[in-house]
C-alpha cells in the first residue's frame, strides 16, 4: 500500500508521455531530412531506447526496497518514451506510402497483425512469466528488433528535398484542431475520442460486471471458471476472436463500399452489446456478446485508421497529425474510468437502497451506448470520405 501513490504517479507520467510525445516527435519527423528518410530514423531510435529500457526492467535488482522499485519504474517510463518516439512516425507510413484506394486494406492488415500480436503476446507472456521472465524480455527485444529491421530495409521512403523548419511556437498552435480550418479531421478526432470512451467504459468494468451481475460462469451447464478474473480472460478471448475475424475484412470492404458504412456497422454492434449487458445475467449470452463486440471493435480499429489517413490536413505534417489523432485513443484511457467509476459506485448504492441491485451497471452501460451512438453519428459530418 505504501507504493500506491508512486504507482499513481507512474500511471500519470506514462499517460503524459503518451499524450505529448507522438505529436511532438511526429512534427520533428515531418521536417526531418535524413538519408534514411523522415520516418525510419525515429523508428530506430524509439526501438533502441525501448530495448535498452527492457533490459533494465529485466536485470535491475529486485530487492523489494524503494531504490529497486524506482529503477524499475524509470526503465518502464523509458519503455513508454521509446514506444511513443516511434509511434507517430511509424503511423505516418501508411498515408505516406499507400494509395488512398488501398488504405482500407493496408490498415486492415495492420489491425489484423495488431490483434494477432496481442493474442500471441498474452499467450507467450502467460507461458513464460515466472522462472522464465528474463527470457520473456529477451523475446520481446528480439521481436522488436526484427520488426524494426523489416521496416527499415523493406519500406522505402520517398525522398524529401524541401521541408519547413521546426518552430516550437507554431507547433503548439498547430495542436489545436480547428473545426473551422480542418472540419473533417476535427470530426474524426471527436468521433474517435467518443467511441474509445465507450470502449474503455465497457472494457474496464467487465470484471466487476461479471462478479456482481453474472456471478455464475457457466456455458450450457458447464462451469468454466469460479473466478471473475478467469471469466474476463474467457470473454477477452471471445472478443479477440471476433476482432481477428473482422479487422482485415472490414478494412478491405471499406475500400469498396466506403469507410462510413463500416463504422456505422461497428458502432451499432458495440452499442448492441452494451444494451444486452443491461438485460442479461447469462454468461453464455455475455460470451456471445464478447464475440459480437470483438467484431465491431476489430472493424472500427482498422477502418477508423484508414478514415483518419483519408482526411489528414496536409502531407507536410502527416506524422504530427497522426500523433494528434493518437491522443483520441490515449486520453479516454485516462478519463473514462474516473468518469464512470464514481457513477457506478453512487448508483449501485442508490440501487441497493431501492432494491435494484444492478442500477450502477445500467447507468454506465447507457453512458457507453451514448458514447458509441454519438461517435458513430458524427461520422456522417465528415465530407471528404465516403
Amino acid at each position: 500500500m505504501r507504493l500506491l501513490p508512486g504507482l499513481n504517479w507512474v500511471i500519470g507520467t506514462g499517460a503524459f508521455i503518451a499524450l505529448i510525445f507522438p505529436p511532438l516527435v511526429g512534427a520533428l519527423s515531418d521536417r526531418a531530412r535524413f538519408a534514411l528518410g523522415r520516418r525510419r530514423p525515429f523508428l530506430i531510435v524509439g526501438v533502441v531506447v525501448n530495448c535498452l529500457a527492457l533490459l533494465g526492467m529485466a536485470y535491475f535488482p529486485r530487492a523489494g526496497d524503494m531504490a529497486s522499485f524506482t529503477l524499475y519504474i524509470v526503465a518502464f517510463l523509458f519503455v513508454e518514451f521509446g514506444n511513443n518516439v516511434a509511434t507517430a512516425p511509424y503511423s505516418a507510413m501508411i498515408p505516406d506510402r499507400v494509395p488512398e484506394e488501398q488504405r482500407g486494406a493496408a490498415s486492415g492488415w495492420m489491425g489484423l497483425m495488431t490483434m494477432l500480436g496481442t493474442v500471441g503476446g498474452v499467450a507467450v507472456a502467460g507461458a513464460l512469466t515466472g522462472p522464465s521472465t528474463i527470457l520473456l524480455y529477451w523475446l520481446i527485444i528480439g521481436i522488436l528488433l526484427a520488426a524494426m529491421a523489416i521496416t527499415v530495409f523493406a519500406v522505402k521512403e520517398e525522398p524529401v528535398s524541401v521541408t519547413k523548419p521546426f518552430v516550437f511556437r507554431q507547433f503548439l498552435r498547430s495542436l489545436w484542431i480547428s473545426p473551422k480550418g480542418y472540419p473533417d479531421f476535427a470530426w474524426v478526432f471527436l468521433t474517435r475520442l467518443l467511441v474509445m470512451m465507450g470502449i474503455y467504459t465497457v472494457q474496464e468494468f467487465l470484471q466487476y460486471y461479471l462478479k456482481d451481475v453474472i456471478q455464475v460462469f457457466a456455458v450450457l451447464g458447464n462451469v468454466l471458471t469460479a473466478e471473475p478474473e478467469g471469466a474476463v480472460a474467457v470473454l477477452i478471448l471471445a472478443l479477440m476472436a471476433g476482432a481477428i475475424l473482422s479487422t482485415l475484412t472490414a478494412g478491405v470492404l471499406s475500400d469498396q463500399v466506403g469507410r462510413k458504412r463500416m463504422i456505422y456497422l461497428s458502432g451499432a454492434l458495440m452499442s448492441l452489446v452494451a444494451a444486452v449487458f443491461i438485460l442479461t445475467q447469462s454468461f453464455t449470452i455475455a460470451l456471445l456478446m464478447g464475440l459480437v463486440f470483438g467484431l465491431g471493435y476489430g472493424a472500427y480499429m482498422s477502418v477508423d485508421w484508414a478514415l483518419a489517413c483519408d482526411v489528414l490536413p496536409s502531407a507536410d505534417h502527416f506524422a504530427k497529425d497522426m500523433g494528434i489523432w493518437h491522443i483520441a485513443t490515449v486520453f479516454p484511457q485516462v478519463i473514462a474510468v474516473p468518469i464512470a467509476g464514481p457513477l457506478l459506485d453512487n448508483f449501485q448504492r442508490v440501487g441497493k437502497a431501492s432494491g435494484y441491485l444492478n442500477l450502477g451497471y445500467v447507468v454506465i452501460f447507457i453512458i457507453a451506448i451514448m458514447y458509441f451512438a454519438l461517435g458513430t453519428y458524427f461520422v456522417s459530418r465528415i465530407k471528404r470520405a465516403r
